[in-house]
């Protein structure tokens, strides 16, 4: 049933294993029923699929929810490159869109994205960014937003000084 929800999603197990922070060994073992996760695991998993232990286990979702609060986030820090991504709407990976709250320490960055299909709009909360598209780049400021369809290679990265703050919004999603 992971394995489905995963294929659903169209996520490798190494993006699943990625975003839910376990080995792509420990999600090819669970989908093959060669090893059992922890409910806490099992927790963190379905979040990354976008759903969560009730409607996974209920085949009667009940309402959709609207409205989402801190507590519903899910929340990855990557100190090696200084910045901390928060899923503001869990179940975003089933969506068209994927917003995502990035938070850049100084001189922090996003992992380089290859080309791919969809768009890619970000609006700055905080602080300035430089936006890497190809060989070009592009600052934002606070209160500035950018938009650009991803046919280069592109990431973001913060100032050295300030850091930032920002909303970024995939489609379709790929965070």
């Amino acid at each position: 049933r992971l394995r489905e929800l995963r294929i659903q999603r169209g996520l490798t197990q190494e993006e699943l294993a990625d975003r839910c922070e376990l080995s792509k060994g420990f999600i090819s073992q669970v989908e093959r029923e060669l090893a059992s996760p922890s409910i806490a695991t099992l927790v963190d998993i379905l979040q990354c699929l976008g759903t969560n232990i009730s409607d996974f286990f209920n085949s009667d979702g009940g309402d959709e929810q609207i409205v989402f609060s801190k507590n519903d986030y899910f929340e990855k820090i990557d100190g090696e490159l200084n910045n901390k991504i928060e899923w503001i709407i869990p179940n975003a990976q089933k969506n068209i869109m994927e917003p995502i709250l990035l938070t850049l320490e100084k001189d922090g960055s996003t992992y380089p994205d290859n080309p791919h299909e969809g768009e890619e709009f970000g609006y700055v909360l905080q602080g300035l960014v430089t936006i890497h598209i190809g060989s070009k780049t592009h600052r934002a400021k606070k209160g500035e937003s950018f938009y650009f369809t991803p046919k280069s290679t592109h990431y973001i990265s913060a100032s050295k000084k300030t850091g930032a703050s920002l909303i970024w919004v995939s489609s379709p999603p790929s965070f």
